[in-house]
């Protein structure tokens, strides 16, 4: 919701006046915040933790759920999550900052609770992510699809977006907001989400009138 402005970049001004994009995220936003479960006597910091980790679970934690569902059943893989049991999350949702952080290290009462049965090295080595490669070919890949479909006026997707604006998020100069959902790709991103929609649009027979 920080970036906001940058995404609506793509958007035409009609949809943006339509659909009011700022006044719906904060709504939203608001609303999610409306539900966090407060513990009686937390002071303040300690709410504000339960609301960043609320945000996370109901909004972040959905997302990658759902793509590990999707990408995972698509090749016929049965993936298991068990720390996103949801008893497990809702017990450890509750435990004080100052055990989920436990010895000032991110996961400290998890890497506790391990001890003696995973290596000291793998144990309290430092945290890192999934790796993230910018493979300059899908970059490619996906500008020039978005281009074909920007310059097809059958396109479906043509009377939600600003094409110009497009044109020239997909130049080769393009500097398009900065990624999120901790992406490393912006730009060949929101191209791939931009190109998903017209397919989608177009195989279900939507049209904006």
């Amino acid at each position: 919701m920080r970036s906001l402005d940058e995404r609506l970049t793509v958007l035409s001004p009609e949809i943006i006046d339509f659909i009011k994009p700022h006044k719906y995220v904060q709504k939203r936003y608001r609303e999610t915040l409306s539900e966090v479960p407060y513990l009686k006597d937390e002071n303040k910091i300690e709410s504000q933790r339960r609301e960043m980790f609320y945000l996370n679970i109901v909004w972040f934690m959905q997302t990658l759920l759902d793509r590990k569902d999707r990408m995972s059943m698509a090749h016929g893989l049965e993936v298991r999550v068990p720390f996103c049991d949801h008893r497990l999350v809702e017990y450890v949702f509750n435990i004080p900052w100052e055990m989920k952080m436990l010895e000032g290290r991110e996961k400290g009462l998890l890497r506790r609770a391990l001890e003696g049965f995973l290596p000291e090295e793998v144990l309290y080595r430092k945290k890192s992510p999934f790796p993230k490669t910018h493979n300059p070919s899908y970059e490619k890949a996906v500008k020039e699809w978005l281009q074909d479909i920007i310059n097809d006026n059958n396109s479906p997707i043509l009377p939600l977006v600003n094409v110009s604006a497009i044109k020239k998020m997909i130049s080769k100069n393009s500097d398009y907001g900065k990624p999120w959902f901790g992406q490393l790709m912006a730009t060949p991103q929101m191209c791939a989400y931009l190109i998903q929609i017209n397919i989608w649009m177009k195989n279900y027979g939507v049209v904006i009138k």
